[in-house]
């Protein structure tokens, strides 16, 4: 008895059920889908996040144990609809005049599941080109899934030489993106009445420092005459940003601590090592500063995240692939940061391409149109055809 052969439409319906938020375990869906390729005797392979087990990532390959193949890239997590107002279920996808509406659908499940359908036709067809599935956990915390995967599938199947990434771009070409690095700061001062407030150190006080320090730097960036790469951006500078401050216990204290997430969104022409050395360089100053009046008072880093930015390639062979099937000459680039940027950094050639509208992502009532969804399975097709070669 042959095994059942899903749409793309009735995949992403299962992928959707799954409430994979990135705080919470992905193993069902993981499951799921290692099930579904095994179905259709395709060997899944697991990768199991090193720290935290409960969340996993998948990969797969069809066709001749070659490399040079290609690799479709999403990830399986999605944000929390904490505090969000829906209008239906948000895992079940619920289709309203040509919408279909479900946490995910847009970012980036849509894709997981044209990629999925993809890989069990390319096996059911023959390829002679191999075709890859990457589907990675924790990309909406900072990409901080697909490094490891890579490593697991640079040790496992033979490498590919181009990289499709499915974040939604209205099936666009996108050869560029911004990458993005930031530090978790927490600022230990010395509480003291505020009436005695030369004998203490205000954690909340000293932080602003440094977020004055951030916006000296976005003026500075701004200001900067942009190189050619970096001038289609928009904006076409690296910018830093505070979005979240706690600390303090009372308006007559000083404050002990302040904690808050410095980040950077930084263009392909910046040098992000540089950024990075002189905000470390401003901390150990105002720490210096602090213990004159206290020396138990000090700054503490944690790396949040680290996403390496996209660069546009030149005769990229992941561009000319992507631009061959869809007939799109434009050249994209967009301010958020994907996985593509780790796929370049491994030696593949990136594209960001996939079905769904961005400004979708991570609102209510999320939605991904039929038409977009249709329109990526005719970019599976080609894709297969051109395997087939």
């Amino acid at each position: 008895m042959s095994a059942e052969v899903l749409t793309p439409r009735a995949i992403l319906e299962r992928l959707v059920s799954f409430p994979t938020v990135s705080r919470d375990t992905n193993i069902t869906l993981i499951d799921w889908v290692a099930d579904y390729l095994g179905s259709h005797d395709i060997p899944a392979h697991r990768h199991v996040k090193a720290d935290e087990p409960i969340k996993q990532g998948l990969f797969a390959h069809v066709g001749p144990e070659v490399t040079g193949g290609v690799v479709l890239s999403g990830h399986t997590d999605v944000v929390p609809i904490d505090g969000q107002a829906w209008d239906t279920d948000p895992f079940t996808i619920v289709e309203k005049d040509g919408l279909l509406y479900g946490r995910g659908t847009c970012d980036m499940k849509g894709f997981d599941a044209l990629a999925i359908w993809a890989l069990v036709e390319a096996r059911r067809s023959g390829v002679t080109r191999p075709l890859q599935i990457a589907l990675s956990y924790d990309e909406e915390i900072g990409c901080a899934g697909a490094p490891p995967l890579i490593e697991a599938m640079a040790e496992t199947v033979p490498k590919a030489s181009t990289a499709i990434i499915g974040e939604p771009s209205m099936m666009k070409t996108i050869t560029g993106h911004k990458g993005g690095f930031g530090y978790n700061t927490h600022v230990q001062g010395f509480e003291v009445h505020s009436s005695l407030l030369h004998t203490g150190v205000s954690a909340i006080m000293s932080g602003a420092k440094l977020i004055d320090w951030a916006n000296g730097e976005n003026a500075a960036y701004a200001a900067a005459t942009p190189s050619e790469i970096d001038a289609v951006f928009d904006p076409p500078y690296t910018t830093l940003h505070v979005g979240m401050i706690q600390g303090g216990t009372a308006h007559n204290i000083t404050a002990k601590d302040c904690r808050f997430a410095m980040d950077w969104r930084f263009v392909p022409g910046d040098d992000a090592a540089a950024a990075k050395q002189r905000y470390l360089a401003r901390v150990a100053e105002l720490e210096a500063e602090m213990q004159t009046i206290r020396p138990e008072a000090c700054v503490t880093l944690t790396e949040k995240f680290s996403v390496p930015g996209l660069k546009p390639e030149e005769d990229g062979s992941a561009e000319a692939l992507v631009r061959q099937i869809t007939g799109d000459n434009g050249r994209g680039v967009v301010s958020y940061g994907t996985e593509a940027g780790h796929f370049q950094a491994a030696g593949m050639s990136a594209v960001v391409c996939g079905p769904g509208d961005i400004a979708q992502a991570h609102q209510p009532n999320e939605y991904l149109s039929v038409a977009q969804l249709n329109e990526g399975e005719a970019f599976m097709r080609r894709l297969i055809d051109i395997l087939k070669e």
